[in-house]
């Protein structure tokens, strides 16, 4: 199995709840959109057509008080598209509606951040 992708703090509940694959595909469809998650939601509702309404109803709990609006989560797209989906940065940049050379810094800040990363310091934040 591949590693796991360094998930920004604004994202984990989402990555957490739904995991990376559906995680992408509800940030593709939804981001940057305001969304009401619903503890009891509607099966024929966008989300629950998407995601499934458990794993709605699963979301709603974990965000509980948090906004509703959806993050748009580009720079974690970029990097899965890349890594999962093995998309080139102009595909990517299609995708994501942004410039290449922005993709490109996208992609080239998350390995620097991996490089930085050391298995044996505990992270603090």
């Amino acid at each position: 199995m591949a590693d796991k992708l360094p998930v920004p703090a604004n994202l984990r509940t989402f990555v957490e709840v739904l995991g990376e694959d559906l995680a992408a595909d509800f940030f593709l469809t939804f981001g940057g959109s305001e969304l009401y998650f619903a503890e009891r939601p509607n099966p024929n509702g966008r989300l629950a057509r998407l995601i499934g309404v458990s794993r709605a109803a699963e979301l709603s709990r974990a965000l509980d008080q948090h906004p509703s609006r959806v993050p748009l989560a580009k720079p974690w797209l970029a990097l899965y598209l890349k890594e999962r989906g093995g998309l080139s940065t102009a595909d990517i940049a299609r995708k994501l509606h942004a410039a290449d050379n922005t993709v490109r810094g996208w992609l080239k800040r998350a390995r620097r951040e991996s490089d930085r990363r050391d298995d044996r310091q505990m992270q603090l934040f």
